[in-house]
């Protein structure tokens, strides 16, 4: 699974984490990590930092700008435990085009790119731009401009 679109659907709950049992994947369909922990360990590590001062600037309040100007963050004792997640994942194809749709079985979140019909897509735009110039034009009339 692409990590763009794993990373997307978090945060999950780990405190609803419970013991793997084989019995939870009875009729389904899991897949089995294909990278090892040492080949993810950078990626690991900048997610953690990043997280991290993420959640501290969100504590910071009352200022209209915050610069973070220096920060360093060391993991010690870091252990890697593969856990697996509730996601559900859809496949479909539309005009010879695949698209992925994934979501959190937690809280339901459901990401992906939706396929755009590009004749629909401009017949709106077109509409709400004679829309919002016909708004503009019963304006400019009724306050004389025009």
């Amino acid at each position: 699974m692409a990590d763009d679109l794993m990373e997307s659907l978090e945060t999950f709950d780990f405190q609803s984490a419970v013991p793997f049992d084989p019995v939870y994947l009875s009729g389904y369909f899991a897949d089995k990590y294909d990278v090892s922990a040492e080949e993810n360990r950078n990626r690991i590590e900048e997610r953690i930092q990043k997280s991290t001062f993420d959640a501290l600037l969100d504590t910071v309040q009352g200022y209209e700008t915050v610069q973070q100007t220096d920060g360093k963050i060391r993991l010690r004792d870091t252990n890697i435990k593969y856990a697996m997640y509730p996601v559900w994942i859809l496949n479909t194809t539309w005009r010879g085009q695949n698209y992925r749709f994934a979501m959190n079985g937690q809280t339901g979140k459901f990401v992906g790119n939706l396929p755009v019909d590009n004749l629909i897509y401009w017949k709106w735009r077109l509409l709400y731009g004679l829309g919002i110039a016909g708004v503009l034009y019963g304006a400019m009339w009724a306050l004389g401009v025009l």
